[in-house]
């Protein structure tokens, strides 16, 4: 019910501006036959007729034009009654004036064509059929008063040009309602957009600018407001609210996108601001993140990590631990001198063990204390395979090959990519066919410019379902590994902003694993 009142009340205010108009056209007509009718020669047949006729048309267009008629009757009542009495008037005007000859069909087929356009097609028709009855009345009592008749096949097609003005006027006010559907529903949902658009924004987490000309606030969400203080306001310049932030933006020369990282706002919050064009001339939009939230919720990860990490480490420690015990206890009551090698061998294999796994834990907990430096990678990685032959024996010497070019550099802490290397050509190593130059070390330049430092082995490779799997903490294939190289690995390359990934198999290759880090600090 209140859909269709709205809908009422919308339509009556949608005719009010054309009916105003009409009226006027109504008045100045009126008028005319008033002041000049007699000096164009109208109303010559009976001219007492034609000025009461003219008084009357006058006196009913002042009357049903006050506002107060279409409130009273309704736009649409007053609109048929506006209608009869101006084709029967003319009428009346017309067998005044000589009849059809006067011109006064053409002023009923205007009235037609505003009845039809403001009545949007409704009883247009109908009008028209009055209008006709009407003329053709008035042409058979001029005809039976023995005054000169028109001929009655030009007033035929006068009234055909009745029914074509009206239909005509009904097919237009039929589009024109159609035109005006399609944009109020078109409007309305612009408006649900809009609406939608305003509360996303005004919800989401990260600050939002809208920067005009000379760096004036145009437009901001409570969330930028939050984060640059109480000064932020419509209309004052960044340069009050946040001079750090203006400064940066009055720097910027290219409109296209740049990104900095400040200290603003009262609190001194660390945000990251991103710079975005509008495609609007002399418009800038201003992202702002807050990078003391999104530090906080990153620590909220690795302390729910760690743990997970803690509840494993203690898991995996109780294993070697029993081992050893149970060693232990046998070792006590074996006499035999074979038999106490065999458990003492077994005691040092799993205390072994537990050293591994807590050297990779203290490893895990430097991963902060990265020292990043410009390392040499043809210098640092022969250093690196000399020690590794040492640690590993005759029998990889010359399984694992450098063929890395000279001058190539990485920036990277220098403990932290030797344990990395460690993990994986220890893998690669533990995997590979042993033949000569089964594992090669290489490096390779980045489309971005960075450099890639390659690990790459001839054995079976991974399996595919397991390379989901490999980076993940206690995740291992070894009987005597503890799960943590490769995850410690990296971790120790996000520390230094580089990158650890496992390349996808490629048929008749091993596993291929990439560095990739940066080539200047």
């Amino acid at each position: 019910m209140a859909t269709s009142l709205d809908a009422l009340v919308e339509d009556e205010a949608s005719r009010s501006g054309p009916l105003r108009y009409l009226n006027l056209y109504r008045l100045v007509l009126a008028g005319f036959f008033v002041v000049a009718g007699r000096h164009l020669n109208l109303g010559g047949d009976s001219p007492v007729l034609f000025f009461a006729a003219s008084f009357s048309y006058m006196a009913g267009v002042l009357i049903l034009g006050f506002p107060d008629a279409a409130r009273l009757l309704g736009s649409r009542r007053l609109l048929t009654l506006q209608v009869l009495v101006d084709i029967t008037l003319l009428t009346v005007i017309m067998w005044a004036s000589g009849g059809y000859r006067s011109g006064i069909p053409i002023l009923i087929m205007v009235v037609l064509a505003g009845a039809g356009l403001l009545g949007r097609g409704r009883m247009v028709l109908f009008y028209a059929a009055y209008a006709t009855l009407a003329v053709l009345l008035e042409n058979v009592f001029r005809t039976l008063a023995d005054r000169e008749s028109a001929d009655f096949f030009a007033v035929g097609v006068t009234c055909i040009g009745f029914f074509a003005i009206a239909q005509v006027a009904r097919l237009l006010a039929l589009r024109a309602i159609a035109n005006e559907n399609l944009a109020r529903q078109r409007g309305e949902d612009l408006a649900r957009q809009l609406r939608l658009n305003r509360q996303i924004i005004q919800d989401m987490q990260d600050g939002v600018l809208v920067v005009g000309e000379g760096g004036i606030v145009r437009q901001f969400n409570p969330q930028a407001a939050w984060m640059l203080g109480s000064g932020l306001r419509e209309g004052s310049t960044l340069a009050e609210c946040a001079p750090a932030l203006g400064a940066c933006l009055s720097g910027q020369e290219d409109p296209a996108e740049a990104t900095w990282n400040l200290r603003l706002g009262s609190g001194g919050r660390m945000l990251r601001a991103r710079l975005l064009p509008t495609g609007q001339a002399n418009d800038q939009l201003i992202y702002l993140e807050d990078l003391d939230r999104i530090h906080r919720q990153i620590q909220q990860v690795k302390l729910a990590a760690l743990g997970r990490l803690t509840a494993s480490i203690a898991h995996e420690i109780r294993n070697p631990l029993a081992s050893v015990y149970q060693a232990a206890e046998l070792l006590r009551d074996e006499k035999r001198s074979d038999m106490q090698a065999r458990l003492i061998r077994i005691i040092g294999n799993n205390a072994q063990r537990i050293d591994r796994l807590v050297g990779d834990v203290l490893a895990l907990g430097r991963r902060d204390q990265a020292l990043p430096e410009s390392l040499a990678l043809d210098s640092f990685v022969e250093e690196f395979l000399e020690e590794f032959l040492v640690a590993e024996g005759a029998a990889a010497v010359g399984v694992v090959v450098n063929r890395i070019k000279p001058g190539q550099q990485m920036v990277m802490d220098r403990a932290h990519l030797r344990q990395i290397l460690w993990n994986l050509v220890g893998n690669a190593r533990r995997h590979c066919s042993g033949a000569p130059g089964a594992v090669e070390i290489s490096t390779e330049l980045q489309a971005d410019g960075r450099i890639a430092l390659a690990v790459q082995d001839d054995g079976p490779g991974i399996p595919e379902h397991l390379r989901s799997q490999v980076f993940e903490p206690f995740f291992t294939t070894h009987s005597r590994g503890t799960g943590l190289g490769l995850y410690i690995a990296r971790e120790l390359a996000d520390a230094n902003g580089a990158v650890l990934e496992l390349i996808p198999a490629v048929e008749g290759q091993g596993a291929h694993f990439r560095l990739i880090g940066r080539i200047k600090s």
